[in-house]
Order: C-alpha cells, then structure tokens, then sequence
C-alpha cells in the first residue's frame, strides 16, 4: 500500500499581547499620554453612497447582488456586505446572464459597461460623482483631440476607468518619474488629469515637472483630486509635526489610506503604521511615545477607529484631543437605479446616500 504524505497546517496561536506596565517597563514615557485624533477622517460622501447602494439594492431586490471590485477599499466593509449576500467578483463574465451587478465606486471604463450590456445585466452605476467628472473630463479632452496626462497609479480601478475612456489620448503618469517618458503630439494641447486619491503634494509636484517638459500644459476645469483626500491629508499635516506615532486605520489597496501614512512621515511624525483593524497594532509601537495621531482611509467606517481609540486608552492613551481642519457635509444621491425602485416601493425617503439622510 502506498502512503501519501498530507501537510497540515500548524494552528494559528494567538499573539499574547504585553501589558500596559511592561511597555511602560521598556521604554517609559516623559510626560502626559495623549491622542491627537483627525477630523475630518474616514467616510467620504462618494464611499457612504457606495455601500448604502449595496444595502438598499439587498433590501430591494434580495440577494444574491453581484458586485464588480470591491464597493470601496476596505476589507471590513466588504466582508460585512458579503455576510449580507453581497458577491464580489473581477469582471463580468462571472455574472449569471440577467443578473443585477453594482459597479464600484472607482467607476469603469466604456468596455465595462458594454460586456454588461452583452450579458443582459441588471446593472447600477455607484460610481463615486466626482470620479464621473473625471471621466467626463477624459472625454471632452479626447473629442477636442488633447494629449491627457493621467497622473496615476497604473492598475488602480479607477485609472483603469479614466483610462478606457479615451485610450487613444491618454497616457498613464505614475509620478515624477515618468514625465521624462511622455511623449506628445502637440505641447500645445496637453492637458493634466489625475486620480482622485493622490497624495495632493506628490501629484502637484509631478504637474511642476510637467509643466516645465511642456509649458503650455492646461489644467482640469476644476480640481481632480478629491475634496475628502484633500482633507484628511491636512488634518494629518496638523497632526504629524507634534506625533510620535501616527496610526493610520485603512486597508493595503486603499490608496488615500497608503498616502495617509507618507504624508504623515513626510510633515514630522516619528512613526507612522497602517491597520485594518485595532487587533494588528503592535503595542512596542507605544514604547517612549507620549503622542499618538489618529485617523482613518476615506473608505474606513468610524467603529474600526474607535476600536483603535479603545486599544489606546487600555495602553494609558485615554486623553483623547479632536484636531478639525474642516468640516463635510456633502451628501451625493444613490444611483438613479436605486432611486427609482424606492420611489416604486413607495419608499418616500430623499434617496440620499449619506448615513444623515
């Protein structure tokens, strides 16, 4: 008889946690323990739409819904959605023919759209608005026959919608390193977009480089980078020349939540960690630190940080300071798909997708 070799995983053995009294031991902290906490931080109003539209539409129509990418950029977020009866899948062919699929609030591109149409989807269109405007703005540069330089991140969905808009016009630019690559048919009619969860400094200084390749670069209408990531960046700028530590709650693909923590390193913080959840902070980061900054991806639901700001307070960071640089109040509709069938059910709600709706 021949034996067949079988590997078994070894159980995952919970990490014990040092108590607060032996990270005091290690390394003791001169002065008060405090929390700088940022404000504005985590949902954006293009995020809250998003994911109330995947709620609203399980409620509506019941699941199983189909979703193309993740709604937003966080596992927590998707993860409850899919105990909800939510499915996430990559393209469209892993659709059933005729079934309902949300789009993500990155946005598609045209041949997105088309392979749903192929299929017979039930589609609705979450995409956040001001990524639309992007959009719009590819397509109007491109029927005017401009040069569009994309600053971006190759590979990111909402590039990659950007993009397929107009492929023939435009060109994907990473950051400064990629301008001395571009090449134009015309220096005179360029024009720069960008993706709307850049880091505001490094996109900028890629368009100063530009601008100095061809001097005649033409600005978007209106800003692309969005008002949400402009925001939580300034909120991090206030905070970072006083933290010793930053922690920044987000997941790895979240852009905005990536650039969080490089925008904190890059105006003063000592340290500065990213987390998904409160259970991946490692308390030797607490070691000689007496300020720790707080806040969240534009994608991140408040509860994640809270459970942050609990962990904090048990390691003796219980005085908590609320650091406002500016205040939101946007609130986009849901998708017209969904608008309409709660009209039809009656539902006499304004059809708005922010959580003070």
């Amino acid at each position: 008889m021949t034996s067949t070799a079988v590997s078994v995983p070894m159980p995952t053995v919970p990490r014990r946690r040092r108590s607060p009294e032996e990270v005091a031991a290690a390394a003791p902290v001169s002065g008060a323990r405090r929390v700088l906490l940022a404000a504005p931080r985590g949902y954006c109003a293009g995020v809250d739409r998003a994911v109330i539209a995947v709620e609203k539409a399980l409620e509506a129509y019941g699941p199983p819904i189909y979703v193309r990418k993740q709604i937003v950029h966080n596992l927590h977020v998707v993860h409850t959605l899919e105990e909800k009866g939510a499915i996430f899948v990559d393209e469209t062919d892993e659709v059933p023919e005729g079934a309902r699929l949300i789009f993500s609030a990155h946005g598609v591109s045209p041949a997105v759209v088309q392979s749903a149409k192929d299929r017979n989807l039930q589609t609705i269109d979450a995409t956040c608005p001001l990524v639309t405007k992007v959009h719009k703005e590819a397509v109007r540069f491109a029927r005017d026959d401009f040069d569009i330089l994309l600053i971006g991140h190759e590979g990111h969905e909402e590039v990659e919608g950007t993009y397929g808009e107009a492929p023939e016009h435009t060109q994907i630019v990473n950051g400064p390193e990629d301008v001395d690559k571009v090449v134009v048919r015309d220096p005179n009619k360029v024009i720069w977009l960008s993706q709307t969860t850049l880091s505001v400094d490094e996109a900028m200084h890629t368009v100063n480089l530009l601008r100095k390749r061809f001097p005649t670069l033409q600005d978007p209408p209106s800003d692309d980078i969005c008002y949400a990531t402009s925001n939580r960046q300034a909120a991090i700028k206030k905070i970072a020349p006083d933290a010793d530590l930053v922690i920044v709650v987000g997941s790895a693909n979240s852009s905005n939540s990536v650039r969080l923590v490089e925008v904190a390193l890059e105006y003063g913080a000592k340290a500065s960690y990213r987390v998904d959840f409160a259970n991946e902070v490692d308390e030797s980061w607490f070691e000689g630190v007496s300020t720790v900054g707080v806040t969240s991806g534009a994608s991140v639901p408040e509860n994640l940080v809270q459970d942050v700001l609990n962990l904090l307070a048990q390691y003796g960071y219980g005085d908590v300071e609320e650091v406002v640089t500016a205040e939101e109040d946007i609130i986009f509709s849901l998708p017209k798909e969904i608008r309409a069938t709660l009209k039809a059910m009656g539902d006499t709600s304004r059809g708005l997708g922010g959580r003070r709706s």
